[in-house]
């Protein structure tokens, strides 16, 4: 087992226990996040599994790697929510934790007796956080909603994409991962107004709001009276030269956003005439001649190649660097100078690399002490941490009110 897994160090997130009722990535990924640092994270599952374990090929000993990326320091629990006693027992969960998490839809949550009021009932001091579509509020409140719909409705892909492509969607769950990182944002805040009060309180937030709310400059040029952003491929809209440029044996991309930068990066390419070129004197000078510089730029860049450029221009100051593959980046050197990817134990896969947390603590970092979990995995551990002897466990599985996992069935 690898050191990480045996740590036993005190974490920010010690004592608290988080309950998921999610699926895919938004409520998922939010959990993950917490159990990064420390908290017990049930996840609870219907019967057929979180759907994105089916998300595939390909698959990792059977299990999706779409599933695993998200789905760390968690433990898993299958309860039937629609057999009466599968709804008592995710009751009684929430009632011994301190936040629940879910991305259902807020009809669905009333309909199963685990809505915020219900629950706040039984538990006041509950942080009760729940990841929608649109928000909490208006018509549109329990539509459903999935990532590649938030995108189109948030602008971002009128603003993602060349004239000639037309809207192009993020290459990642953009909306589901914002908004599963506003959930933990709001979920830590939550925790630590509760340390002063005593009381929990709602967490909301949305795909839609998430997106919205990280349109930043795009945004204010409209809000600005700016009209709306287009389309403008690799460039970016307010700042040149900044985009992806073409080298000898490839592509790079440059980006320049200050005049000191600018000005290194004239004399690095041997145009040193261009700092003083009335065409490029600011920056505003050159995003109204951006076609100029851009066509300038790629004319001297073919003097060399992408790593010769990437070299020379890092040393002179000059943000730079080279377009990777997925695969290459994480084979890279400063990757694995992050010490992001990790190697863990999987039970059915044995080793497997994963992607660990991207953020460092000095004392009390981040440490993966779970694989995620096997379906049902957990049922009668954490069944039996509420109260239930092993009887009761047996009859409730065969009542199809909760599945163990396979351990538990093989010694039964």
């Amino acid at each position: 087992m690898p050191p990480e897994q045996e740590r036993e160090q005190p974490m920010p997130l010690d004592g608290i226990t988080v309950i998921e009722l999610g699926q895919a990535v938004s409520s998922p990924l939010c959990t993950m996040l917490l159990g990064d640092l420390g908290a017990d994270v049930i996840k609870i599952e219907p019967p057929q599994g979180d759907p994105a374990r089916g998300y595939g090929p390909p698959f990792v000993a059977g299990e999706s790697p779409y599933f695993l990326s998200v789905n760390r320091n968690k433990r898993s629990v299958v309860l039937d929510l629609k057999h009466p006693e599968g709804t008592r027992v995710a009751q009684e969960l929430a009632s011994r934790s301190d936040v629940l998490v879910t991305n259902f839809r807020p009809s669905a949550m009333q309909r199963l007796g685990l809505d915020e009021s219900t629950l706040r009932t039984r538990n006041p001091r509950l942080i009760y956080c729940q990841v929608t579509g649109y928000g909490p509020r208006g018509p549109w409140a329990d539509r459903p909603a999935f990532d590649q719909v938030a995108q189109g409705m948030s602008g971002l892909m009128s603003v993602t994409g060349k004239p000639e492509s037309g809207p192009v969607r993020v290459g990642i769950a953009i909306a589901d991962i914002l908004a599963a990182l506003f959930a933990t944002y709001g979920v830590l805040a939550a925790l630590y107004e509760r340390e002063r009060t005593g009381i929990g309180q709602r967490v909301d937030t949305s795909l839609l709001g998430a997106v919205i709310g990280v349109l930043t400059f795009q945004a204010g040029r409209y809000l600005a009276g700016g009209g709306d952003p287009g389309l403008e491929g690799n460039d970016h809209p307010v700042a040149a030269p900044y985009g992806t440029f073409r080298a000898r044996d490839g592509y790079l991309n440059i980006a320049i956003a200050n005049e000191q930068m600018w000005r290194r990066l004239a004399e690095e390419v041997g145009h040193p005439e261009w700092i003083d070129d009335p065409r490029f004197r600011s920056n505003a000078d050159r995003v109204a001649n951006r076609s100029l510089i851009n066509a300038a730029l790629e004319e001297a860049l073919q003097a060399d190649s992408v790593a010769n450029w990437v070299e020379r221009l890092s040393r002179a100051g000059v943000a730079c660097g080279p377009i990777w593959s997925v695969g290459q980046a994480l084979e890279s050197e400063p990757v694995e100078h992050l010490g992001i990817v990790r190697t863990v134990e999987h039970a059915l896969a044995g080793p497997i690399r994963l992607v660990g947390p991207a953020v460092e603590l000095s004392r009390t970092p981040p440490v993966i002490r779970r694989t995620p979990p096997l379906l049902a995995e957990h049922t009668a551990e954490v069944l039996r941490e509420l109260g239930y002897d092993d009887q009761a466990i047996t009859r409730l599985a065969e009542e199809g009110a909760i599945v163990l996992g396979p351990r538990e069935r093989a010694v039964r």
